[in-house]
């Protein structure tokens, strides 16, 4: 018998990746929104205008960004439930024919 790719698995590890982008681009907007504030408590009108140009079609509020990480943080734990699910049973398979 010749076991090839294990797609199960795969489709797991490539939802623990996309989780952990998700996680990563909603901190970077938290992070980003929090130093904007920083900036806007100590710059003029003028270069907040300029700071905010640049970015705001990216922008998203916080709760959005909070609810972004737990669905990239619920998205890892389950490619990690499928990965490992996979796994066992690619040994289970093993284990009976071998």
């Amino acid at each position: 018998m010749e076991i090839s790719g294990n797609t199960a698995f795969y489709a797991g590890l490539s939802s623990i990746q996309t989780g952990q982008n998700r996680v990563d681009q909603a901190a970077s907007q938290i992070a980003n929104n929090t130093i904007e504030r920083s900036v806007t408590s100590q710059s003029s009108e003028a270069q907040i205008d300029r700071l905010r140009g640049v970015d705001r079609s990216q922008q998203m509020d916080p709760g959005s960004a909070m609810a972004e990480m737990a669905q990239g943080k619920f998205q890892v734990e389950l490619g990690t439930k499928v990965a490992k699910a996979s796994d066992e049973m690619l040994g289970t398979i093993i284990d009976t024919f071998a």
